[in-house]
């Protein structure tokens, strides 16, 4: 998600801007993809007549390199549009007096160590809505503006925090009664007996909550400096620790300490489906998808997943294996990937399409892709508050700032998701 670069492939326009905005991205990015398909479109036809050119595929494959790597900057560019306005509406003036209190004295405290800052936390904290008792648990809230700041870039960060339910809790666990499917009904005549009708099936989701830290530094010298912006410096410091950490257990983590990840239910043919399983579809291929039709196998994954989820639902794959599906085309010759817009990532078959680099690449017996309705499927439970604990002796002269957030997960409707597995 660096700066916008120069495009280097043969025959684009190279784009370089000092301060590049979306809309030149998305322009670098509509060229990209104009030229990759024109020289796609010229490999194929000279694969069927048996002509296949080395240098062509080698250019198609760096021209989709760089869409992927535009892709990242647009997410980066529009990721500082929303933080520049959430500032804006979300800055102290919107805090209430007890918030902006407890965020003074924790200034005071962060920066200097201050001992009688330190001792009216506890109770500024509760005043201030972060906790309901004041037991500093090993350290002590940050104030909601950091708090606010840290889960916004989680948010960007993680692409399942980002489509998931997530749900703040006081206690250190979360579970429910899940419904697997709804109430029986019947039709009868205005003065016919009513019969009982059957019940709903419901099955008790637990979610426990692991803890997840970071440890970033400072000098004091650094720390007295009053230009410096705690809130901004701690949730750069710690949000891709988290993040990285976070984004792997939601996908793939085992529910030991730290949240389950959906690739770690048992998975099962999609005939076969049962509660508690998650349900597949094949690519048609040992390790890989189909030579022939690819397309195939996503449009049997896309209606797999009933109606009523797809409104709303999304794929996510990593980059490597979406810089694969982009070749890809319907039987009426169409590519069924889309660009994105100004106000939509792009698609696979019209429906959202997220990277994460957690889910496997192409490869015998993987789950290269998920498709699901997230916000149903996937329930992200957050403790109160993240900890900071103010550490100035272990490495002197640094100032270590442990700081620990409390963070659970797992699938809660089984229906909700399905996924695509390198089999024949």
């Amino acid at each position: 998600m660096n700066a916008l670069t120069p495009i280097r492939f043969r025959g684009a326009a190279r784009v370089r801007a000092e301060t590049p905005t979306p809309a030149a991205t998305l322009d670098a990015i509509n060229r990209a993809v104009t030229e990759m398909r024109a020289k796609y479109d010229e490999e194929l036809a000279a694969v069927r007549a048996g002509q296949s050119d080395i240098v062509r595929t080698e250019e198609v494959n760096r021209i989709n390199a760089s869409i992927t790597e535009l892709t990242n900057t647009l997410n980066a560019q529009q990721e500082a549009i929303a933080a520049a306005a959430a500032l804006g509406g979300n800055g102290r003036n919107a805090l209430s007096a007890e918030a902006r209190q407890h965020a003074e004295t924790f200034n005071r405290w962060f920066r200097r160590g201050d001992q009688s800052a330190e001792a009216a936390l506890g109770d500024l904290q509760v005043r201030a809505g972060l906790t309901t008792q004041s037991d500093p648990d090993g350290g002590w809230l940050v104030p909601e503006e950091m708090d606010r700041t840290i889960t916004r870039v989680l948010s960007v960060v993680s692409a399942m925090r980002g489509l998931s339910r997530v749900i703040t809790t006081a206690s250190g666990e979360y579970s429910a009664l899940v419904s697997q499917g709804g109430a029986g009904a019947g039709w009868v005549g205005e003065e016919e007996a009513r019969p009982k009708t059957g019940t709903p099936t419901l099955s008790k989701i637990e979610l426990p909550t692991g803890e997840i830290y970071a440890s970033p530094a400072a000098t004091q010298r650094v720390l007295d400096d009053g230009y410096l912006d705690v809130a901004q410096w701690v949730a750069d410091e710690v949000s891709i620790t988290f993040a990285e950490a976070e984004g792997a257990a939601f996908i793939s983590g085992n529910g030991i300490n730290k949240p389950r990840g959906f690739l770690s239910y048992t998975a099962i043919d999609n005939a076969s489906y049962a509660w508690g399983k998650i349900g597949f579809k094949v690519t048609g291929a040992a390790a890989a998808f189909a030579a022939t039709s690819p397309t195939d196998a996503l449009m049997d994954l896309y209606y797999s997943l009933k109606a009523g989820y797809r409104n709303g639902a999304s794929f996510i794959t990593s980059d490597a294996v979406l810089g694969t599906i982009r070749k890809f085309k319907d039987g009426q010759g169409n590519y069924i990937w889309a660009p994105p817009t100004s106000d939509m990532p792009g698609t696979i078959l019209g429906k959202p399409v997220y990277t994460d680099d957690n889910m496997p690449a192409l490869g015998a017996n993987a789950f290269p892709v998920a498709f699901g309705n997230f916000a149903r499927a996937y329930t992200i439970v957050d403790r109160m508050g993240t900890r900071i604990l103010r550490d100035p002796f272990t490495n002197k002269p640094n100032v270590l700032f442990y700081t620990t957030k409390r963070v659970g997960g797992g699938v809660t409707n089984f229906e909700a998701i399905k996924l695509l597995k390198c089999s024949t």
